[in-house]
């Protein structure tokens, strides 16, 4: 894959910190502010990195990577704590798809609660997640919310979020879904957000969404407990929704799929299987220090590691390894990245256009989709030449069936 641009150094008018972007267009005045608030930051280390994928989001840019010394910025983090990716790779052709995506597409969305709908029990293992031992330790607002995120372990959510089944470059069948949270999960960042602003004299701050806690403090102690939980609860929520979509898979095409020993018998291997964050926050070590990395939009591309870089709904998605690029803290896009808001898009297409956009795509087409359009998203084709110093790609997929909520 060609090099379209290394990265460069941003030219931002009263910045006090470099910020290293692989951005290939040009940033207007709001997303120039944006970062120019993150780069005065007391707490930020060394630089900002910027995504290729980057847009406006709240506090910071979605696609930025923001370390910090000894303090952490819940309004970057974002409310959908430990939003991520999760991919398996079947030993399966696409001709066991032949004549039966539509069934399996409602399949799916019989099996997986989707948009704002969940289960009317909690189901799987969901019951039995360690997680639920530490409820009580969370945010007081939330307490009256466990059953609700019980029965909101394992389904997808709106938005962005979907379940897809894909074909690679060799025709190998994937499963891919992307999902977080969910409610309780916006609802300890929204609290934890409100508590940082409360901290500060917010005209202080370069920004009031900048707010945050400092290393030591009870408050910081509080946030980093709530979040660990938030991003360990996304992780098992995904977790569940692959099972219960293998399970799908199995029944409809009587394969033996086995996501937990990862190898049933000769016809039935999953060779490959992925679960990362894409809004989360970890501690590692950085030209020397240890410090904490806020990945916004954003996922870990360390040497060797395997991450998931989706496209839009009619476009194509990659399956890499890092680079391990220490300028980029070890990170690289998490997706296309939005070009324009969903009200934008909803004003500019039309559902007609929706079904042109995703011609041999077994999905939803119709207005409740409509901002989800590819048309909406950057070329990720061109983001993924953007970081062809962040990322080795292993696969190429294409998606024929696409549930969103």
């Amino acid at each position: 894959m060609e090099v379209l641009m290394p990265y460069n150094k941003l030219n931002i008018s009263g910045a006090q910190a470099e910020v290293l972007s692989w951005v290939t267009h040009g940033l207007d005045y709001q997303e120039e502010n944006m970062l120019r608030n993150v780069s005065r930051l007391p707490c930020l280390y060394k630089h900002v990195a910027l995504m290729p994928d980057a847009h406006l989001g709240k506090g910071s840019m979605v696609g930025s990577v923001i370390a910090t010394k000894e303090a952490v910025i819940p309004a970057t983090v974002g409310v959908d704590i430990g939003c991520g990716m999760m991919a398996v790779k079947t030993p399966f052709k696409s001709g066991i798809l032949d004549r039966k995506m539509a069934e399996f597409r409602h399949e799916i969305e019989r099996a997986i609660p989707v948009g704002f709908n969940a289960y009317k029990e909690s189901v799987d293992e969901a019951s039995r997640w360690d997680g639920w031992e530490t409820f009580d330790d969370l945010h007081r607002g939330v307490q009256d919310r466990k059953r609700k995120a019980m029965v909101q372990l394992g389904t997808l959510g709106g938005g962005n979020h979907f379940i897809e089944v894909c074909l690679d470059t060799e025709d190998n069948v994937w499963l891919m879904l992307h999902s977080g949270s969910r409610n309780i999960g916006k609802e300890l960042a929204e609290r934890h957000i409100a508590t940082a602003k409360s901290l500060h004299r917010l005209n202080e701050l370069p920004s009031p969404d900048l707010a945050y806690f400092i290393q030591g403090t009870d408050e910081f102690k509080a946030y980093w407990h709530d979040l660990d939980w938030a991003q360990k609860y996304a992780m098992k929520n995904r977790e569940i929704m692959m099972k219960r979509l293998i399970n799908s898979f199995n029944r409809m095409f009587g394969a033996d799929l086995d996501l937990e020993s990862k190898i049933q018998n000769p016809k039935s291997k999953i060779d490959v299987a992925v679960n990362c964050h894409h809004n989360y926050v970890a501690m590692e070590e950085h030209f020397g220090e240890k410090v904490y990395v806020t990945r916004k939009g954003a996922i870990n591309a360390e040497d060797g590691r395997y991450g998931i870089i989706p496209g839009s709904m009619g476009a194509k998605s990659f399956i890499i390894k890092g680079l391990g690029n220490p300028q980029s803290f070890n990170s690289c896009s998490h997706g296309a990245g939005r070009k324009m808001s969903r009200t934008k898009a909803k004003a500019k297409y039309t559902i007609d256009d929706l079904k042109k956009q995703t011609a041999g795509v077994e999905c939803r087409k119709d207005k409740g989709v409509v901002d989800e359009i590819p048309g909406a998203y950057k070329d990720i084709e061109e983001v993924m030449r953007a970081q062809n110093d962040l990322v080795e790609v292993v696969a190429e997929l294409k998606q024929v069936i696409c549930v969103k909520g």
